[in-house]
């Protein structure tokens, strides 16, 4: 059994002689352990001193994800197997590490109602845990923009008295100054198609754009996120130049210098403050960006959107 002393770092075993609390005696014992075969991990006196030194050690770290000791310690136990521990030059840290990124996506599973392994899979654990609607103080249906609709008849009423009776407001939603998310997201498409833009991919690519823009709140981050997104540009069948020009045509060119600019507004935001689509057509920066990116360029009667003969 261990020899127990008032320090807890001062722990042998009478097993194989190795003080496991430290980096060297455990890369020892887990070296013995290796070369006895995995029944000495059943027989040897050893392992249970350790598992219950390993249990006391990540209690703290367990409880803080909301789990039992002893999850820490399994995670610990398949930790201490690997090759890359017994030769690493601090096995302690390599087995502290395994068990913190253990309890974290064990707590993200519990959360989301999934498999670990699942749970370690970025594109689920991005999600947010489940929750009902009544576990808020403030339902999510009265501020969420995903549950919230619009009377047509309404705003369009609304904007029309904004701008006068001249005649000037009618026509497009875009015409108008006041102008919903609904509207500039049917103009930003009808100028990608415009360009060139194939209308399937364009409606697909700015609904996507859309919804990380809501998710996220802020231009910039939306924009970082997506441009990330590998996944999502290869749903669309995009390349990485069309995409990055999509993402800079929509959300504006993030650099701070841009800020106060139309590159910087990006046409989502533009379209939002009163814009129209014949303003941004007049744009020849944004013009060219979007028509020299634009994917599967080339249409039938051998004329190519980009200009030249097919």
């Amino acid at each position: 059994m261990t020899t127990t002393t008032n320090n807890p770092d001062a722990r042998d075993t009478s097993g194989g002689g190795e003080n496991f609390t430290t980096s060297e005696g455990l890369r020892a014992l887990l070296n013995r352990l290796h070369k006895t075969g995995q029944g000495a991990w059943t027989h040897d006196a050893t392992v249970r001193d350790l598992m219950e030194y390993a249990a006391e050690k990540y209690t703290p770290l367990a409880r803080k994800h909301g789990l039992d000791p002893w999850e820490a310690v399994t995670a610990a136990f398949e930790a201490m197997q690997y090759r890359s521990t017994r030769e690493a030059d601090d096995p302690w840290a390599i087995l502290t590490h395994a068990v913190r990124i253990t309890c974290i996506f064990e707590e993200r599973a519990q959360g989301l109602l999934c498999s670990v392994h699942q749970a370690r899979r970025p594109h689920v654990s991005a999600f947010h845990d489940p929750e009902r609607f009544s576990d808020r103080e403030t339902p999510l249906t009265d501020y969420h923009p995903a549950f919230h609709t619009a009377d047509g008849h309404d705003v369009e009423t609304e904007a029309d008295a904004s701008v006068g009776g001249d005649g000037s407001g009618g026509g497009r939603g875009s015409d108008r100054a006041c102008m919903s998310a609904g509207s500039a997201a049917e103009d930003a498409i009808a100028l990608l198609c415009l360009m060139g833009w194939p209308a399937e991919t364009a409606r697909a690519a700015v609904q996507h754009v859309c919804g990380a823009l809501t998710k996220a709140g802020a231009r910039q981050a939306a924009y970082e996120a997506l441009r990330r997104d590998r996944h999502a540009r290869a749903l669309l069948d995009l390349p990485g130049r069309s995409w990055t020009a999509l993402l800079r045509a929509l959300l504006g060119n993030p650099h701070p210098a841009y800020a106060a600019t139309t590159t910087g507004r990006g046409v989502l935001l533009r379209l939002l403050i009163g814009e129209n689509l014949e303003l941004l057509l007049r744009d020849d920066d944004l013009v060219l960006a979007l028509s020299l990116t634009a994917p599967h360029r080339r249409h039938g009667g051998g004329r190519s959107v980009g200009g030249g003969a097919s």
